[in-house]
């Protein structure tokens, strides 16, 4: 499918899949994006790829070319750690899909974030993504991502430090500085932290807007859920709420507005949604790569463990001729399916 290219594309989009915290229903996402001649659009939600084949389904319906990403969290120190003094706080990432290989990273990551580093979020740790990092396009994230909250925080130092880890994981042609505009006094000057801290990388910018609700006017729908998520009464005035409403589906003339000045901040949303090419058509089957031992074809390796899992089960009895008969009929369907032709996914 060929897809005429916008000047700008939203790359940090929190769907309804982001729990009370994303208000974006898809169909009303795919329309804007049409109206707004954005024939690309992203989806990052928090922690979770819950969303991601719904997303896709429904943007080629659309004739939109979907890009797949979750915005991660990273653990304070490991994912394996769960002190509440101190592990209690995660930052965020920006991870992107570039091919079939880093979606399945992303699989990886969104499933090992949920199932084994589970505290309080869904957290992944820099060891998990270093070794999973192969396909992906990575930024330095929103105001709650590692890297902006060291600068936040005043520790340069070791935003410097991180920001060389990460360029070497990734790489200059996969990591990006990301920039963002919400009313928000620190945000300004971690964006002028990053611009200064580019040229000792020779790094790229990209231009995102952290999108929460289509619409301007459905900031109100999303506070709502915040306020659900952190358990408060809407009157409260000291609960959690966004700085102002611009976490909308921005237009390519507001993004220019804000960053046209910064080379290749707009330009680099194009030139990473071009990149990002995941086919989730789900042709033909897709079933796990097993090492089959020596001296054994796929058939033959597949019956013996079978037969290895029928003496381990009945104490090593001799097979029951009703239960070869079954085993026998049941292993040739297999076979005659080529189920038993194992392919890498």
């Amino acid at each position: 499918m060929t897809h005429s290219q916008p000047d700008f594309v939203h790359l940090h989009v929190h769907t309804q899949y982001s729990l009370l915290d994303g208000a974006i229903r898809f169909d009303e996402l795919f329309k804007r994006s049409i109206e707004l001649d954005m024939k690309t659009v992203a989806i990052t939600d928090h922690g979770t790829m819950f969303g991601v084949i719904e997303f896709y389904n429904e943007a080629i319906m659309a004739g939109i070319k979907p890009i797949i990403g979750v915005e991660a969290y990273l653990a304070a120190r490991g994912m394996d750690k769960r002190n509440v003094k101190l592990d209690k706080k995660s930052t965020h990432l920006l991870l992107l899909a570039e091919n079939q290989t880093g979606y399945q990273k992303l699989l990886k990551i969104a499933s090992a974030a949920q199932l084994d580093g589970f505290y309080y979020f869904p957290r992944i740790d820099h060891d998990y993504l270093a070794a999973h990092s192969e396909g992906l396009i990575c930024t330095s994230g929103c105001m709650s991502a590692e890297i902006p909250r060291l600068i936040r925080n005043g520790k340069l130092d070791r935003a410097r430090n991180q920001l060389d880890w990460y360029f070497e994981v990734f790489g200059a042609d996969n990591f990006f500085l990301e920039l963002q505009s919400h009313d928000i006094d620190d945000l300004d000057r971690i964006n002028k932290h990053l611009i200064d801290l580019a040229p000792r990388y020779e790094a790229r910018f990209v231009a995102t807007n952290d999108v929460h609700y289509v619409n301007e006017e459905d900031a109100r729908l999303q506070d709502i859920l915040l306020a659900i998520q952190t358990g408060c009464l809407l009157t409260d005035p000291d609960r959690m709420r966004m700085s102002s409403n611009s976490y909308y589906l921005r237009t390519t003339q507001e993004m220019a507005s804000i960053f046209g000045n910064v080379p290749g901040a707009l330009d680099n949303s194009l030139l990473i949604a071009e990149r990002c090419n995941v086919d989730l058509g789900f042709k033909g089957y897709h079933l796990p790569d097993f090492e089959v031992l020596e001296g054994h074809d796929v058939e033959s390796y597949l019956r013996k463990l079978c037969e290895e899992g029928y003496e381990k089960k009945f104490g090593g009895k001799k097979l029951d001729p009703r239960v070869r008969e079954r085993l026998d009929y049941e292993l040739g369907i297999i076979h005659q399916m080529g189920f038993d032709v194992f392919q890498q996914v």
